[in-house]
């Protein structure tokens, strides 16, 4: 299943409202950013695997860092050079992770 979420880059009037429905993610530049911290290393892949599916579900990748329990996410829409409805969306289902 592939996403239908506009991949048309949005206007920087529309990235604060958009912002302000996420929980914990800041604006970077053209990106928005989370960490996450976690218990240990092995409930940090743990999250960055549920992220993969969701993230091949929407055929939208993050970033991703990981620095042994601490995961740092990264999104933007490189094809539309900056960000998108799309990526906003993706935020919210990891949020709901």
């Amino acid at each position: 299943m592939r996403s239908n979420v506009s991949r048309i880059l949005l206007h920087e009037d529309q990235i604060p409202i958009e912002l302000k429905q996420l929980d914990g993610w800041s604006l970077a530049g053209n990106e928005i950013r989370r960490t996450w911290e976690f218990e240990d290393f092995v409930r940090a892949i743990q999250f960055v695997n549920s992220v993969a599916l969701i993230a091949e579900k929407f055929n939208h990748h993050p970033d991703i860092d990981i620095r042994w329990n601490r995961v740092h996410l990264t999104l933007s829409t490189h094809s539309a050079g900056g960000l998108t409805l799309l990526d906003f969306t993706l935020a919210k289902a990891i949020d709901e992770l």
